[in-house]
């Protein structure tokens, strides 16, 4: 098993694996990150996708999750295309699960949306997601490796809740202005990476999502009162120019609301946290050293 990009999900899908007594490799970015690793049992390689040497990636007739986050600007993500390049070079992969991005539909006006969707991003973030899916497609097709795509949620879990925004008492959107949002609890994500690897079809394409959205509003809002903290406060979206940053100012940009038909019924994946209203107590249960 090879993990690329090995951070917040990735060293959770590979403690599953170690459950079951399967043996991890893992590639990331920064020595530091790969001597954490070594710590953890995994064997970790200190590559950048960037530039560099690829060789020792060794992918050949492995399963392989793709995990690393596109180059940081641009319209197309190159180290992905530098990656299939390595597995021309060096053999390929038999299984590959790569994490996308819901952004890639773009701006859905609160539309119910499901994989038979057309892409349209917006963002050039999610372009490069959109980029690397391309590319990996044409990968799969030319060489006969299994793909499994799913574009993923906005992610959250134990140890990534926006509590120092909340600290900071950055203001938010009116909850009746705010578009909607769509969220996945970190322990159902890595149960369904699990899934697509062991079962998903080749040219599976998913969304992971909880299927209750709801807005960012709504999430902070929750998370404030959960960890007892002051609730942020909240700007009509008129004003929301220049008082909020550009990262969440793009996110206001869209709205989309996302089915996970798919993802249930293909893959078989029943979820722990179908909604913040379990997800969040179990993040700060686990927190706390419960749960």
């Amino acid at each position: 098993m090879l993990i690329i990009g090995c951070g917040y999900i990735g060293r959770r899908v590979a403690a599953a694996y170690q459950a079951r007594g399967e043996g991890v490799r893992a590639l990331v970015r920064s020595p530091e990150s790969a001597r954490d690793l070594a710590g953890r049992g995994i064997e970790a390689l200190a590559l950048d996708l960037g530039q560099g040497d690829l060789a020792p990636l060794a992918a050949a007739g492995e399963r392989v999750f793709h995990f690393a986050p596109p180059p940081p600007q641009g319209r197309r993500d190159l180290w992905t295309r530098r990656l299939v390049e390595a597995f021309d070079s060096q053999g390929h992969p038999a299984r590959l699960v790569y994490i996308s991005t819901t952004g890639v539909y773009g701006d859905c006006a609160g539309d119910w949306v499901d994989e038979n969707r057309p892409p349209n991003p917006g963002a050039d973030r999610a372009w490069r997601r959109l980029d690397a899916e391309e590319t990996l497609r044409e990968w799969s097709q030319r060489s006969g490796g299994a793909l499994v795509i799913l574009r993923v949620a906005g992610i959250y879990g134990p140890g990534v809740l926006p509590l120092e925004r909340i600290r900071q008492g950055l203001p938010l959107v009116r909850a009746e202005e705010a578009p909607y949002t769509n969220r996945i609890h970190a322990d159902d994500l890595v149960a369904l990476c699990l899934a697509a690897m062991d079962c998903g079809p080749s040219g599976g394409l998913y969304n992971a999502s909880d299927g209750h959205p709801s807005s960012m509003t709504d999430y902070f809002l929750r998370v404030a009162d959960l960890a007892g903290l002051p609730r942020p406060p909240l700007l009509p979206l008129v004003e929301a120019e220049g008082k909020l940053s550009a990262g969440m100012l793009s996110y206001l940009r869209e709205s989309r609301r996302l089915s996970n038909h798919r993802m249930l019924t293909e893959l078989g994946v029943s979820l722990r946290y179908p909604s913040l209203a379990e997800g969040l107590p179990a993040c700060f249960r686990e927190q706390a050293g419960g749960d």
